[in-house]
């Protein structure tokens, strides 16, 4: 199963969240607002300023904000920095696993995943706060994947950002 790590989906809600709020917030208020443990909001936010996603500020007043907006911020970037290259496998992009001369497959898994980071490129943070955005899985292709309204495809899960 391909899965994304919870430490890169709570970056995501974390940043949503802060892009949505404007201006600075703490690692508690985010904490707090998103339901995230305080503890895992604020190791993401150091390693999240640590890759250029957010702004520290120190004193009294500090807090984090966002470095950029939230629709010049992709998914992959996301996980990019939270968990390292976007790899489905470990003999991707050039790299060579354990079974490569006999499985038949060396380097094959690059078309694979190539496509999955191309398409969490084209989805941005701003897209994913959007609640009204969903996606329509009978597309025939990531091309021509297209969103749809909530009402369209019966509503989101009560977890969702955007969602009460």
């Amino acid at each position: 199963m391909l899965r994304l790590s919870k430490l890169a989906d709570y970056a995501t809600v974390v940043l949503v969240r802060l892009g949505v709020r404007g201006g600075l917030a703490t690692a508690a208020s985010l904490a707090q607002e998103t339901g995230v443990p305080e503890p895992t909001v604020a190791k993401l936010l150091k390693g999240l300023a640590a890759g250029g996603l957010v702004v520290s500020y120190r004193g009294a007043r500090g807090g984090y904000r966002l470095a950029e907006e939230l629709k010049d911020i992709s998914v992959a970037r996301v996980i990019s920095v939270v968990d390292g290259p976007i790899c489905v496998t470990a003999c991707c992009d050039g790299k060579e696993c354990a079974h490569g001369e006999t499985c038949g497959l060396s380097g094959q898994w690059d078309m694979v995943n190539g496509a999955v980071r191309q398409v969490l490129e084209t989805i941005t943070l701003a897209d994913m706060a959007n609640p009204e955005l969903k996606f329509d899985p009978s597309s025939a292709a990531p091309a021509e994947a297209t969103m749809h309204r909530p009402e369209e495809q019966g509503g989101c899960h009560a977890g969702c950002v955007g969602n009460p």
